[in-house]
């Protein structure tokens, strides 16, 4: 199996992914599905790529690192001022660097986040897969997943899931 650099998050109906402040309380209130799919995709990761921004608001969140059991990257202009045995900060070219860790063995590489690492792949053209799971709220202004800067990407839909009201769309690139 190629592995592939895939971009699995949940946006608000107008494109959010967290609030003004961060904050993404807005995923706990809506009616899903068990985890909505969550562990299904989990198990076909075995690598985790995080902003700075993004690993500081999980250590804020949850008092055990989530991904433990994953190689876990977090890209930092400042790799040296942090220091976490779950994880290895990294300042790279994000399209070498994801080159590299494509050509070794193993399951796909998630980029889960935030909008900024996002933004920096979708302009390396360094996303492959595109699993977005729209949530029914309409936050009406926040953290947007995509900025307008982006470079045009054409996508192909390829599956849609149901998670009680949400829904989750899964694209490649054209």
């Amino acid at each position: 199996m190629d592995r592939k650099n895939v971009l699995y998050i949940a946006v608000s109906l107008d494109g959010m992914i967290a609030r003004e402040d961060g904050s993404v309380d807005w995923l706990d209130e809506f009616e899903g599905e068990g985890d909505n799919g969550y562990s299904e995709f989990y198990q076909t990761v075995d690598t985790v790529i995080l902003g700075r921004s993004t690993y500081e608001h999980i250590k804020i969140l949850t008092p055990v690192f989530p991904y433990q059991d994953k190689t876990c990257y977090v890209f930092t202009e400042t790799p040296d001022s942090y220091h976490d045995k779950h994880v290895t900060f990294i300042d790279e070219d994000i399209k070498a660097f994801t080159g590299r860790l494509k050509q070794q063995k193993g399951l796909n590489i998630w980029i889960a986040g935030g909008a900024e690492l996002v933004n920096t792949f979708m302009k390396e053209d360094a996303i492959d897969e595109y699993i977005i799971t729209v949530i029914p709220v309409v936050l009406g202004s926040g953290i947007p997943l995509f900025h307008e800067q982006n470079t045009e990407t054409k996508l192909r839909l390829t599956d849609m899931k149901r998670f009680g009201q949400a829904a989750q769309l899964h694209y490649k690139r054209a």
